[in-house]
């Protein structure tokens, strides 16, 4: 699947994020630590700090919690004429639906469109706004909310027989919000965007137990990533090159070179993708916002943590071009969309 923006852009008007009361160190982590063979990988150098969601927080709550702050902003009124609504949780409550109708029921809005987003990784972020935006050129509306939360940190990576392993210390929890539209012309373009599946590399991606079960199944072994050091290398491979390429690919689209972007927005999987992924643009430091010693890897609520991040704290500002850019998983899917702040309204 490749996809490209169209004219009559989609458009970012605001976005805010949540992040977990509860702040979780390295330490933790450290006590329970095993005798694990991949405990030396660099895909597992555990960050200095990363939050959990409360027990019994769910991923509507987070996503709640989250749009306080455009209320805050924008009025209590900003969301009622939302005609779309997308999410994507990392950890559904129930397998077999999403949060889509929970959340527009508790913002009390009546949106035409409610879609439980379940793939797209890492990069869900960048695929939510394609669809939304191939949705509301289509007829469906002018005004989409997006709503991502990353719940599993501390619900999977705490358990007793989890917890001690090398991947635990990585994952930490938040949720992020967003609202899109296609005829305000005050809010910030989508200036190109492109996403690309690789089906072939959907089974790498693995969960296990021991003993081994099927996730829905009873059972003593407690579910965690099926990680080994020839899963990592292929995973390390794949995601080094799938970045860059398609953050390029976007960048050529719309006529920037890579190294001129004002700022490279990414996922944050390990300080390890981070850096190779800047100097494969040929990017400074300064360019590459980074969140992952705050707050571990997010997935798919990454890009939008550390986007709202640096717009909040003045880096960056009116008129630069932002490129976001991810890739899912143990590389089955990558997307990348560049976008000109045009500020908050």
């Amino acid at each position: 699947m490749d996809a490209i923006m169209t004219p009559n852009p989609v458009s970012l008007v605001d976005l805010a994020t949540y992040l977990p009361e509860k702040i979780v160190p390295a330490a933790y982590y450290a006590q329970y630590a095993e005798d694990d063979t991949l405990a030396d990988n660099v895909m597992f150098r555990a960050p200095a700090f990363r939050h959990h969601a409360a027990e019994g927080e769910t991923s509507a709550d987070m996503m709640i919690s989250a749009t306080r702050e455009l209320f805050e902003r924008h009025g209590d009124d900003f969301l009622d004429d939302v005609d779309v609504v997308l999410t994507h949780s990392q950890l559904p409550e129930v397998p077999v639906r999403g949060c889509g109708g929970e959340l527009a029921h508790r913002l009390g809005i009546r949106p035409s469109t409610v879609l439980d987003v379940h793939n797209g990784g890492c990069a869900a972020f960048i695929f939510m706004i394609q669809i939304a935006g191939a949705l509301l050129r289509a007829g469906g509306g002018h005004k989409a909310l997006l709503g991502l939360a990353r719940n599993s940190a501390g619900q999977v990576f705490t358990q007793e027989q989890v917890r001690g392993k090398a991947q635990a210390a990585i994952p930490g929890d938040g949720a992020a919000v967003a609202v899109l539209t296609v005829d305000d012309v005050a809010a910030s373009p989508i200036l190109g965007l492109r996403c690309h599946s690789f089906g072939q590399y959907s089974g790498d991606m693995t969960g296990v137990s021991d003993p081994p079960r099927k996730y829905w199944e009873a059972g003593s072994g407690q579910m965690h990533i099926g990680f080994t050091d020839s899963k990592i290398a292929k995973v390390l491979a794949r995601g080094n090159r799938m970045v860059p390429e398609v953050a390029i690919e976007v960048a050529d689209e719309i006529g920037i070179s890579p190294a001129d972007l004002d700022w490279f927005v990414t996922n944050q999987p390990s300080r390890i993708f981070l850096r190779n992924w800047r100097e494969a643009l040929e990017l400074p430091d300064s360019h590459h916002p980074d969140t992952f010693d705050e707050c571990g890897n997010l997935f798919a609520v990454a890009i939008p943590v550390t986007l709202d991040a640096a717009i909040s704290d003045g880096r960056i500002g009116e008129g630069d071009v932002v490129m976001m850019a991810a890739f899912a998983h143990a590389g089955d899917f990558s997307g990348a969309a560049a976008m000109r702040w045009a500020g908050r309204p």
